[in-house]
């Protein structure tokens, strides 16, 4: 029997629970992306493990609970010692998948495979000097993660999207090291993403894996950007971790600004800093200047690329370094369609993002989750502005404790890792979730958290419209999540999901928020090359009609500051299974899984082309 405490409650006991999800994953290194690593990328011996014979015994008892030592688990990655030894796997002689990669796209028999799948991999290491420590770092695996390096497990993290790390300094070897990863992609009720999404669950070691050489002492955190409230101020703060923290001297560099600046850190290695600053080259679409950063210590140094901007609203306007802004946008997947399959490096960010660029966007909204960090990156060097979320998606678990720190977490680590990219200017906290106590309690906290860890942006969550009985073409938001979020974003679909394309021509906006209104998702299914009439259901007429009504109406909604339509490419979803239509795909692409352009693309291409 499962007993659940009333919302209220179960809020109230959350100072007293937050163990309860606690992840055995040490403090996340921010700038993993720009330090010296051995990457651990390439070909990996997996085993399909539907039934967790390799995790449990056959009384259902962990083996690493209960018999760590147990050849019979496959993180001992174990070899019979003589010719009568039973052990029941072998990775040597087991197939290999591409490490990043999800394994849906790389074997036919994989496709739809939700389960665990073990990976594992050797590796020679020079063992290094006594001042120094090894971490070893995951930019994401889905969805859950156990991972044993020689045996001896490391710890777990759950959450499909977000990088994590840990300390194996004492564990690692200098020849034959063995790294185990449990990986589960199972979808669950208590889940971050919940079991039902619209889009494809890609299993696996979706994004690199790399040992990282540090000091004893380093530089674990630190934060650069534009006090909120002064574009003349920068402020930040270094925080080390290690065994020498007190008083330690930390200098900030920013060469083109001549800026050369010493601090000392507090007892925690905590040094904070304010900088006056009166000429800035202000990061923007137009101009998206990036500084040479350098961070050093008595032990350690780490170099980025930063880019100052401020944003933030006026009433119903969003200013970006001060000035209106209309965010013209598209929303992405993290996929290649014509590869079907997860999204990872450079190229594939390079791709996706200069497709956005053709098609007129200065924004993209990366849904419903956080993408790779090359994304982000590439976004601040093309001059990309980003909504970035985490997969509060739909109906989730609201008052399961665990769900709630799952979210946190996630939301936390997104935040860690972004927090200096100049390009993402919100985090959004949900997409068209139900309005209820228990939700609006669950995305409140969540909300706070995200302030309190960087006040400098906005946020927001995709909400969903609601209508009027005695007047079905006047259209609102009464959720009263509206009153909590900085921009009021709302996904509607008419002429798809609500009427016809000519309803959009009757609908009547009205919002009682003095916000900036941002369309987080409309659009139109089609099938690229299917060409009928502009009211045959499917066809690139259609989906044509739906954008020209709607950029229509969108025009006339008081505060309309931005849109990120619904979605630059045909994606992968299981949901969707009208036979030669769909096939599996979600078909409201501007572009086919194949590259190809529809005919809807041109007319958002023109708008945004004219739109100032």
């Amino acid at each position: 029997m499962i007993y659940r405490f009333p919302a209220v409650l179960f809020f109230l006991l959350f100072s007293c629970c937050l163990t309860s999800f606690a992840q055995s994953t040490p403090p996340l290194l921010h700038n993993a992306y720009n330090r010296p690593a051995r990457l651990l990328n390439g070909s990996w011996h997996y085993i399909v493990d539907p039934y967790q014979m390799g995790y449990y015994n056959y009384r259902y008892e962990a083996f690493d609970q209960k018999d760590a030592s147990n050849r019979e688990a496959y993180f001992m990655n174990a070899h019979p010692k003589n010719k009568s030894e039973r052990i029941e796997y072998n990775f040597d002689q087991s197939p290999t998948l591409s490490v990043p990669g999800d394994w849906n796209s790389q074997e036919d028999k994989l496709l739809y495979y939700e389960g665990t799948i073990w990976y594992q991999t050797s590796f020679d290491y020079v063992s290094p000097p006594n001042d120094r420590r090894v971490l070893l770092y995951f930019g994401s695996v889905n969805y859950t993660a156990e991972v044993y390096l020689n045996g001896t497990k490391l710890g777990k993290h759950t959450g499909g999207f977000t990088p994590f790390n840990f300390d194996v300094t004492d564990l690692i070897k200098e020849e034959k090291n063995a790294l185990v990863v449990k990986v589960d992609n199972t979808r669950l009720k208590e889940g971050v993403p919940t079991l039902n999404t619209d889009w494809w669950n890609y299993g696996g070691i979706t994004r690199d894996v790399k040992l990282i050489s540090i000091p004893n002492s380093y530089i674990q955190d630190y934060h650069l950007q534009l006090a909120p409230n002064n574009n003349q101020l920068i402020k930040g703060f270094v925080q080390l971790a290690g065994d020498q923290l007190n008083q330690q001297e930390v200098q900030l560099q920013i060469r083109e600004l001549d800026i050369e600046l010493k601090v000392k850190t507090d007892q925690n290695g905590r040094a904070e800093f304010e900088i006056f600053q009166e000429y800035i080259d202000y990061w923007s679409p137009a101009a998206p200047t990036l500084y040479s950063i350098q961070i050093n210590t008595p032990n350690d140094r780490v170099r980025d690329q930063i880019g100052f901007r401020s944003i933030h609203t006026e009433g119903r306007d969003i200013l970006l370094n001060g000035e209106k802004i209309f965010l013209k946008g598209i929303s992405l997947h993290e996929e290649i369609p014509q590869r079907m399959g997860r999204a990872y490096g450079r190229e594939d960010a390079q791709y996706l993002l200069e497709e956005a660029k053709a098609l007129g966007c200065n924004f993209v909204r990366l849904a419903h989750y956080p993408h790779n960090e090359n994304m982000i990156r590439l976004a601040d060097q093309l001059g990309l502005l980003v909504w970035e979320e985490i997969p509060v998606y739909w109906t989730i678990d609201w008052e399961n404790t665990d769900t709630y720190l799952n979210a946190e977490q996630q939301l936390t680590e997104v935040i860690q890792r972004d927090k200096n990219r100049a390009s993402v200017i919100i985090w959004s906290v949900a997409n068209e979730t139900p309005v209820n106590e228990s939700r609006n309690l669950f995305l409140n906290r969540l909300i706070s958290k995200a302030r309190q860890l960087d006040p400098g942006r906005l946020i927001s969550a995709a909400l969903e419209q609601q209508g009027f009985d005695d007047n079905p073409n006047l259209k609102t938001i009464r959720d009263p999540l509206a009153n909590s979020v900085d921009i009021l974003s709302f996904n509607q679909y008419i002429g798809w999901y609500d009427g016809l394309p000519d309803k959009a021509g009757r609908i009547i906006w009205r919002f009682t928020q003095e916000k900036p209104v941002f369309i987080s998702e409309f659009g139109a299914g089609a099938l690229h090359g299917f060409h009928a009439d502009p009211l045959t259901r499917w066809s690139e007429e259609y989906q044509g009609y739906v954008y020209r009504e709607n950029l229509k109406m969108i025009e006339k909604i008081p505060g309309i500051s931005g849109l990120s339509p619904w979605i630059l490419f045909d994606f992968r979803s299981p949901r969707r299974n009208l036979a030669g239509i769909q096939d599996g795909w979600n078909r409201k692409g501007l572009i086919s899984n194949e590259g190809e352009k529809k005919m809807a693309y041109f007319v958002l291409q023109e708008y945004y082309s004219e739109k100032r």
